[in-house]
């Protein structure tokens, strides 16, 4: 159900898409001025099984006469979100009949009360993640994917179906190298993703990858211990994305890419090695945010870093009670080492700070299962000490629909950490607090001035059940937010 979907002008059309608000703010005034469309909204209005909730629709007339009225309820809610959720609950229907292009309108209240851009490309993002799927292993998984061309005539409005269009692609883009299995995404071959990108026609993204003797002169020394047991050995993956603009600040993104997390010699159990292949969904998260700005023009300089390994098992596997001596001086006391994820952030957040005096650092990462338990899986944890960025990202968030909450790091949670024998644990022998104390480990990576925000995306990186934008499987959690951030960095 793949579908390509393109931005044009007025043309052939097979349907007409006509958005309207909940009925019961339905008044005369919401009426469309076109005759054709007006008679199909008033035989929708009588129609019982439309009730103008998010997402309701019927269809009036067939072929090219053919008016798919669909409701984006509230407009009051000046919700974004909204519009992209009726988007995902049309879309198998529009797949269904074979709609190769619609023309897409919206009635004069939405109109009056959204901004037409907004909703345009709202609508079509929702359209877009709706129709992905993960087929590339099936029998009929590689046929091509359909085409959808949404019309309108307003040049505006087919800007914003060009931007909601990429924006999905990105996105999607992201999902399909998360859900890729462990014995295809490797760290190299992850690694060869980001070379295509960087290569690829108008791409302004440069790429390089630390690996072997590389690893050790940079002395990231969490990524080679996590990932030297297993046959598939751990690189550093650098993006760099170089803005026009003069004296632009720079960003880092940084995202955990763990192509496979067996939990090491403290072996996951009861089935928990399932679905581990979703542990690189930061790292992949971080190249769909590269994907989406990689022939834009941005206000910032963009640094994109992924430490990608596999958390394997052999006689070469790090063990508990190994300590590990970063550059930065601070020493770690492996106390388990299925909270790999936290010592190859550690290399590439000091490799950070240190290397590109950024302006931000942003790191991505399915860190702990603590956050689900404290958030669910729609619902990201923040943690950020700086309130002008943490507000920013906020509104990044609102903007894309992926929720965050802003999460505690105290004293109390750093103490958590002591160890007799090192500075720090990598993971306190407690359970209380996890998410927080992973924060508080990753602190320590970055300058006391550096502004940094975690993100950890545990619980949001996938779904478990039907979401009307999302099947289950990936979700590409991140790619929207950071990208929407980055179009609007502020300049120094």
């Amino acid at each position: 159900m793949n579908t390509t979907l393109r931005s044009g002008k007025p043309g052939s059309i097979d349907a007409t898409i006509l958005l309207v608000p909940k009925l019961k703010r339905v008044t005369a005034a919401d009426r469309p001025e076109d005759d054709r469309l007006a008679k199909a909204f008033e035989t929708a209005r009588k129609r019982p099984e439309f009730t103008g909730d998010v997402g309701s629709f019927v269809e009036i007339g067939e072929g090219r006469d053919r008016v798919i009225v669909l409701s984006i309820g509230e407009t009051e809610k000046n919700d974004p979100q909204i519009v992209r959720v009726a988007a995902g609950k049309v879309t198998a229907a529009l797949h269904a009949r074979q709609l190769a292009s619609v023309e897409l309108v919206l009635s004069p209240t939405v109109k009056k009360t959204l901004d037409a851009k907004t909703v345009a490309s709202a609508f079509t993002e929702g359209l877009g993640l709706a129709a992905f799927r993960y087929e590339r292993f099936k029998k009929n998984g590689n046929a091509k994917p359909t085409t959808l061309t949404l019309r309108s005539a307003d040049a505006a409005t087919r800007r914003a179906i060009g931007e909601g269009a990429a924006l999905a692609e990105s996105t999607n883009f992201a999902r399909e190298l998360q859900a890729t299995p462990p014995n295809v995404a490797t760290p190299y071959y992850i690694a060869d993703q980001a070379k295509k990108l960087a290569s690829g026609k108008g791409s302004r993204l440069k790429c390089t990858v630390f690996r072997g003797d590389a690893l050790k002169k940079n002395k990231f020394v969490g990524l080679i211990n996590v990932g030297q047991a297993s046959d598939h050995k751990p690189c550093m993956i650098q993006l760099e994305y170089r803005s026009k603009k003069a004296n632009a600040p720079t960003v880092v993104l940084i995202g955990k890419t763990l192509t496979f997390d067996t939990g090491g010699l403290s072996l996951k159990i009861n089935n928990g090695m399932r679905s581990m292949k979703y542990d690189k969904s930061g790292g992949t998260a971080v190249l769909g945010t590269m994907h989406a700005i990689r022939n834009r023009d941005l206000p910032c300089h963009v640094i994109a870093l992924l430490p990608a390994a596999e958390n394997a098992i052999s006689d070469e596997a790090y063990r508990p009670d190994d300590i590990l001596e970063y550059p930065n001086g601070v020493s770690v006391e492996v106390t388990n080492t299925d909270a790999e994820g936290r010592l190859v952030l550690a290399d590439a957040l000091h490799y950070a700070s240190r290397k590109f005096k950024p302006a931000a650092i942003i790191d991505l990462a399915t860190l702990t299962g603590a956050i689900v338990a404290a958030l669910g899986d729609h619902m990201a944890g923040l943690f950020c000490a700086d309130d002008t960025l943490r507000d920013r990202v906020r509104d990044a968030a609102g903007k894309s629909g992926e929720q965050l909450w802003h999460m505690p790091l105290t004293q109390e949670h750093r103490d958590a950490l002591e160890s007799t024998h090192a500075d720090v644990v990598n993971a306190p022998l407690g359970r209380a607090g996890g998410a927080c104390t992973a924060a508080a480990f990753l602190e320590r990576f970055v300058q006391p001035t550096d502004k940094w925000v975690h993100l950890d995306i545990a619980g949001t990186a996938t779904s478990d059940r039907p979401h009307p934008i999302y099947t289950p499987g990936p979700t590409g959690f991140g790619v929207r937010l950071l990208t929407h951030l980055l179009e609007t960095w502020p300049k120094r």
